[in-house]
């Protein structure tokens, strides 16, 4: 509908309700060329340029992005120091990760992960256990929210969680070497969200996140009620079941949330996020000790590692190291998982794990690998099958070769620093690097075959393939030209012609269309005008006619291919626009009558 309303009439407001609704779909394409345009137009606000540093900094847009930071910095002197050093150095170390990749293997868990969320994957007992909200009869993908909204009039639905389109999240569990997942019986619980889960030691006590909907709900004005996500144990009854859950003492439905919680192997601690009054910043870390009395104690805040963002997921590994998410450190955007290093009992410094472990996107929910287990992460980087997938860890251990290349601008041959290059193989393996100054990239891979692709604001990108090379080969040169894009300058598309008086696309025609479409699929935001042209016999109007259904034609086959129709809109151009002299009256041959009935795309926007 903004689409549309956009098309018809290009203002701020329908461009800035395009980002921001891209933004919630976490379409980070989109929502950087929405802010872009937004940014740019007269009387837009500087919220705008901030929104889109951060839309550059999720598409791995760093030096861009800095800039745009920094564009918004100079406009307001009371950005503080802190935040200052934490947006542009966050780009600044993210450069420097990429350009020095940890040696690890990241592997899409196809097995357990679905087109909606999927997250929180433990090990427990030749088991992996995780939290989804996969429903049957939603394919939309979404990301996890901590609480629930409704209109407090009626109970919400209990099938599809309305915020999202999807189900509610619930915990699954799948054997390790089998494929089936199933979901884990745990009596009395809620009908809405259930996870994700930690495990003591021994595995007979879980404890996860629920949601229950209250007697009362508090509501602000016309606002739709929130119902806070609460914590809950519950012990096994021996016979692969859990008992009736029971609520953590320091619950508060209508107050805030507990969430994301990490017993300890003992049972005696237990760890999780809260955005409870007297924390510093939007979802805190704190730690509950059990006392001699059995209870619980009072929730202590993690007051050295959390900041002005937000804290989440707690893992231990086998060394007793500390792991957790943050998006108040400096990171590549999004939440990144961090180590806490200690000496003497004492927290020294706080670790970011690095690339490609971290991600533009948000990365959380670190199991850590153990000699009997490899470790799992959560993230909704590029590349997976839905919102957030589950990822294996391990450490790369194959024979590796180098694909190295550079960056040009197509037809001129001019170097292009700052593009960037993304390379994928098998089992969801992706790493991205900015172009040098040089315009110069590498990569050490394990031995495969690879799609490279290359792209940069203002230009149209490239997609290739990397063979795998010989036995004999320790380096692949491969380099990438982009192609700059002029907005609404027609680009003939060859060979697409039509018969005498038709506007039907032949077979040759269709696999022309097919190289548009996929230049539309590299290329997600551009839109274009496909204009059809005719030569001159026959009458003016009937031309134009005759052109204008052509174009419809060939855009109903390239939206049949999957284009969104919103981004293509056929245009008739009849013989007003003839490449030779055939016009009114010329005689001329078929060959050169068949050189104006032609068709050429227009870049209308990007």
């Amino acid at each position: 509908m903004y689409e549309q309303a956009y098309r018809k009439k290009a203002v701020l407001r329908t461009a800035e309700r395009l980002a921001s609704a891209y933004g919630y779909m976490n379409d980070y394409k989109q929502t950087e060329s929405w802010y872009a345009i937004a940014s740019a137009m007269p009387g837009s606000n500087d919220q705008n340029i901030l929104k889109y540093a951060s839309a550059l900094q999720h598409n791995a847009k760093y030096t861009e992005a800095k800039a745009q930071f920094q564009r918004y910095i100079d406009r307001h002197s009371e950005v503080t120091e802190r935040q200052r050093n934490l947006w542009l150095g966050s780009c600044d170390s993210a450069l420097k990760w990429m350009r020095n990749p940890k040696p690890i293997e990241l592997m899409n868990v196809s097995s357990l992960n679905s087109s909606q969320s999927d997250w929180g994957a433990v090990q427990k007992s030749g088991q992996i256990v995780f939290a989804s909200d996969r429903n049957a009869h939603s394919e939309t993908t979404a990301a996890n929210r901590p609480f629930l909204k409704f209109d407090g009039a009626k109970q919400p639905d209990k099938d599809i969680y309305g915020w999202t389109g999807n189900g509610y999240l619930k915990l699954y569990t799948q054997h390790i070497g089998q494929d089936s997942v199933k979901v884990i019986p745990i009596s009395g619980s809620s009908e809405y969200h259930v996870g994700p889960a930690s495990f003591t030691g021994d595995g007979k006590l879980i404890f996860f996140t629920m949601t229950r909907i209250p007697e009362t709900t508090k509501r602000s004005g016309k606002e739709p009620a929130t119902i806070n996500v609460e914590l809950y144990s519950s012990q096994s009854d021996g016979q692969g079941g859990w008992q009736k859950p029971i609520p953590f003492p320091f619950n508060n439905v209508s107050e805030y949330s507990l969430s994301d919680p990490y017993i300890s192997a003992d049972g005696q601690s237990l760890y999780f996020s809260s955005n409870m009054p007297g924390g510093k910043g939007g979802a805190d870390l704190y730690i509950c000790t059990k006392m001699q009395s059995g209870d619980w104690g009072r929730p202590v805040n993690l007051e050295e590692i959390n900041t002005a963002g937000n804290e989440r997921t707690v893992s231990f590994d086998e060394h007793n190291n500390m792991y957790f998410a943050s998006d108040g450190y400096i990171g590549m955007g999004g939440l990144d998982v961090f180590r806490v290093i200690t000496r003497a009992d004492k927290i020294t410094s706080i670790q970011n794990l690095g690339y490609p472990f971290n991600s533009p996107k948000d990365d959380l929910a670190y199991f850590p690998s153990s000699a009997q287990s490899p470790g799992y992460l959560s993230s909704n980087r590029d590349g997976g099958k839905g919102s957030d997938d589950i990822y294996s860890v391990s450490i790369q251990m194959a024979s590796t070769y180098l694909i190295t290349g550079k960056v040009f601008e197509k037809g001129t041959g001019r170097i292009l620093p700052g593009a960037v290059v993304t390379l994928v193989g098998p089992g969801g393996k992706r790493l991205s690097v900015e172009s040098a100054q040089d315009g110069s990239f590498s990569f050490e891979v394990p031995l495969a075959s690879y799609t490279i692709s290359g792209e940069k604001t203002d230009f149209r990108s490239e997609v290739k393939t990397v063979m795998e090379p010989s036995a004999h080969e320790q380096t692949v040169r491969i380099d990438l030209n982009l192609e700059r894009i002029k907005l609404n300058q027609g680009i003939r598309i060859e060979n697409i012609y039509y018969d005498f008086d038709k506007s039907n696309i032949r077979k040759d025609a269709a696999l022309e269309l097919d190289k548009l479409v996929q230049i539309m699929e590299e290329n997600p935001t551009i839109w274009i005008e496909l204009g059809s042209h005719t030569d001159s016999r026959g009458g003016d109007r009937y031309n134009q006619q005759l052109s204008q259904r052509r174009a419809e034609s060939a855009v109903a086959y390239i939206i049949s291919r999957g284009i969104n129709r919103n981004r293509i809109t056929a245009k008739g151009y009849g013989e007003s626009e003839p490449v030779n002299n055939c016009k009114n009256g010329v005689d001329c041959s078929e060959e050169q009558h068949q050189l104006n009935r032609r068709t050429e795309f227009k870049i209308t926007k990007y």
